[in-house]
């Protein structure tokens, strides 16, 4: 099977990347999958958080050129070729990369798409596609930019180098760098810490966080206001106040 779903941890869902003969290069049958596994993840109420990763010491290589140099723009339409990266954009539900190895390419946008981004020292992340004769199609273009302001992305676009896990936390692209070999472990540890916090709130911060870089400070502002009010009328909120003062564990139901 070339995407694994594992659910050994409570309120957590580890997606596997299991394509290690090609360093994970993502063809129609991995993203097909893939986009499939996400979205039944993001209607699953018994999952909190979502964790990606990829076997064989490696996140993902980039994208299977044997599979794409023939196509035409028609085919990436037909076949729906940016649907996982969609899905994963559009889950309601924290979504963490653990990344070693390659993150290139699609592999790349593929880590841009999720939330947090725990990376192997050794970890290597890019946008080639320019090297090839295309260019980023799922992100990087937009994201990039954001992250790390235009100047920078600029150059890692139209040269198509890759960066190493630590100048890639320098650039904003990362959110921890760990010793290789660790990534999954320490995006486990991050994914059962959300998962203990209130559903509805980490939903709020998430869909805040993302909706607000895309407007004006002010608007921004009054959305982050309106759902900080909005959680006052869930039990959560209630529970997790409560059990503050009277100095005991709270215990969130999503409600």
């Amino acid at each position: 099977m070339s995407v694994r779903c594992n659910r050994d941890h409570e309120g957590i869902a580890v997606l596997s990347i299991e394509r290690p003969e090609r360093r994970n290069a993502l063809n129609l049958e991995v993203k097909g999958r893939l986009a499939d596994e996400v979205e039944a993840l993001a209607g699953d109420d018994t999952v909190r958080v979502i964790v990606l990763t990829g076997s064989g010491g490696y996140f993902v290589a980039g994208t299977d050129l044997a599979e794409m140099v023939d196509m035409t723009p028609e085919d990436h339409t037909r076949l729906k070729t940016g649907r996982v990266f969609s899905a994963l954009r559009q889950c309601a539900k924290p979504v963490i990369a653990a990344v070693e190895g390659y993150a290139l390419g699609g592999g790349c946008e593929l880590a841009l798409c999720c939330d947090l981004i725990v990376a192997g020292t050794s970890a290597r992340f890019g946008q080639p596609e320019i090297r090839v004769g295309i260019m980023p199609g799922a992100g990087g273009t937009q994201k990039l930019p954001r992250i790390m302001g235009p100047y920078r992305a600029m150059k890692l676009i139209l040269t198509g180098e890759a960066v190493a896990a630590p100048e890639a936390f320098q650039l904003g692209m990362v959110s921890e760098v760990v010793t290789d070999g660790t990534a999954l472990e320490r995006a486990l540890d991050l994914a059962q810490t959300i998962a203990s916090m209130p559903p509805l709130a980490v939903r709020a911060v998430k869909e805040v966080v993302q909706a607000g870089q895309n407007l004006p400070l002010e608007g921004a502002l009054a959305l982050e206001r309106k759902a900080f009010q909005l959680l006052f009328d869930t039990k959560d909120q209630k529970e997790g106040m409560h059990a503050f003062l009277e100095k005991r564990k709270p215990v969130f139901r999503g409600q």
